[in-house]
């Protein structure tokens, strides 16, 4: 869902969108389709790949508890590389 606070995504920016969501998670790498989760609202080019459990669940998710995350040692930039890796190696 879009947020009122900020402005809709180009056209470039729902591409990259869009081939984020394609990729397996970026903490658990359960298959896709993911959330793009942006690390700050309105920088699309930031989202990470994350299942819905890692991102929005109560207790592993990172709204919630971040418990797969503190068990795999990663924080959003750690999952960012993982994203930006598999989407340099998808264009190869």
């Amino acid at each position: 869902m879009q947020s009122k606070n900020k402005r809709p995504p180009t056209v470039a920016e729902r591409r990259h969108i869009e081939a984020v969501k394609a990729l397996p998670c970026s903490v658990c790498d359960a298959n896709g389709p993911c959330d793009a989760h942006e690390i700050k609202q309105g920088q699309w080019f930031s989202a990470v790949a994350l299942c819905k459990e890692c991102h929005q669940g109560p207790l592993m998710g990172w709204h919630g508890q971040k418990r797969a995350w503190a068990i795999r040692k990663m924080d959003e930039l750690d999952a960012l590389a993982v994203t930006v890796r598999r989407l340099f190696e998808s264009k190869r």
